[in-house]
């Protein structure tokens, strides 16, 4: 059973050594705009090409005997070896092939002729171009395809040994450290690459799944504040139905059996509600206290700016329009969002003066806080903040619109617009 897995695996490397070093594509090139090695690319090439050229001065010198004539095909032979290593930035895979090749096809050539004294298969310039085309190629392909390359190198320079027609000085012993250690440096610095891309892979990840988890909490923590509203409307019909008997003499059963009707679905979706924030609660909701205090209205604004201003921020208001009453929502909505942004001001703004606008109209509230440049620079933010978060949200609940950005003189701006009954898009939402 072993003999037939053995042969079986043997039968495979014939197709294993195709797939690895002629069909299967070497790694892309990284794109230029990617940090790292790809922006020194033009810097490594026009080195490498001055590096070719020496070699292949030297290389010349190799090939022939001392004091004999250059032939014109030695020139050729080098000059091809060297310009098959500059081709392996773009090609390393047809580039170390073309580089084995040579190397066999030169050594036959040129050994005739060459001084017995050259190492042999691969003189010094030899052993730098086959080196330099396996690490080429180590850079861009697995280990294990590398280590196949590697092998095959070594191989091609052990047959070239057996057919000698003079001594020479046999070098393989010599140049196999070097060739093992091109590879081993090329496919580290690959893992390294790899091991970087992945990681800025994961970072990515790691960022969109912060985002979202970001995005969520802000919208369970914008539905807690709304139950609160809800509910308390939802209470206020309750009572409401419940006492209306009392004020009408002799009311009908009719009206009894509505009246009862509603305070009973009215008690039900209390209910629900209640249940719906026992699902959004958190193990960092907020206390007691906190959780059954009545949310903020624009009535509280000028209290919220006193604190303001008594933690150090120069705040200014403006009121523009005729105020009239505004939904429950709207009025929570632009009281946060103007909490958020002052807030936004006094931790990234140190120094600036702040200015608050809220502007009624006939079918929308305007809501637009500015700054000025800092005074100082601001301390590292401890945490991302969802302030601005927030805003879009809150305003998008409503169907409304959200601007931020810098202003003319270094500044910062927060506009919303939040309409005062839902538009078309959001009732269709909440059906």
């Amino acid at each position: 059973m072993d003999g037939r897995r053995l042969v079986a695996a043997l039968r495979g490397v014939p197709r294993a050594l195709r797939e690895d070093l002629w069909t299967a594509p070497a790694d892309p090139l990284p794109p230029m705009g990617s940090p790292g090695w790809p922006v020194w690319r033009p810097v490594f090439g026009v080195l490498l090409v001055l590096v070719a050229a020496a070699i292949a001065v030297v290389h010349v010198s190799d090939l022939v005997s001392p004091g004999a004539g250059i032939p014109g095909y030695v020139v050729l032979l080098a000059v091809l070896q060297s310009a098959v290593l500059v081709a392996g930035m773009s090609r390393p895979l047809s580039a170390w092939w073309a580089s084995t090749v040579l190397m066999v096809v030169t050594v036959r050539i040129s050994e005739p002729v060459m001084s017995q004294d050259t190492l042999f298969p691969w003189s010094i310039s030899g052993i730098a171009l086959q080196s330099g085309a396996l690490f080429l190629l180590a850079l861009r392909v697995r280990p294990r395809r590398a280590a196949e390359a590697l092998a095959i190198s070594v191989l091609a320079g052990v047959a070239c040994t057996a057919f000698t027609t003079q001594p020479h000085n046999l070098d393989v012993d010599r140049a196999a450290p070097v060739l093992i250690a091109a590879v081993v440096v090329g496919a580290m610095l690959r893992g390294l690459r790899v091991a970087r891309t992945e990681l800025g892979v994961q970072e990515e990840l790691t960022a969109e799944e912060r985002a979202r988890r970001t995005l969520l909490e802000e919208r369970n923590r914008i539905a807690r504040e709304l139950h609160d509203v809800v509910a308390h409307h939802m209470s206020v019909i309750s009572i409401q139905a419940q006492v209306a008997p009392h004020l009408v003499d002799n009311p009908s059963e009719e009206l009894n059996e509505n009246l009862a009707g509603i305070r009973e679905n009215a008690v039900r979706a209390l209910t629900e509600l209640r249940r719906v924030l026992g699902v959004l609660r958190s193990e960092d909701s907020p206390s007691q206290e906190v959780r059954h205090a009545p949310q903020p209205t624009l009535d509280q604004l000028d209290e919220m700016v006193g604190n303001v201003r008594g933690a150090g921020l120069t705040v200014t208001t403006r009121t523009t329009g005729d105020p009239h009453p505004l939904p429950p929502g709207v009025e929570l909505s632009a009281f946060r969002i103007v909490q958020e942004a002052l807030s936004n001001v006094m931790r990234h703004a140190p120094g600036a003066r702040a200015r608050v606008e809220i502007g009624y109209h006939a079918a929308a509230l305007t809501v637009r806080v500015t700054n000025t440049a800092p005074a100082r620079p601001a301390e590292p933010s401890r945490g991302a903040g969802h302030g601005l978060l927030g805003m879009r949200e809150r305003t998008a609940m409503l169907g409304g619109e959200f601007a931020k950005g810098p202003i003319p003189g270094g500044g910062y701006e927060v506009f919303a617009t939040l309409p005062l009954e839902a538009t078309p898009s959001v009732r269709a939402a909440g059906c």
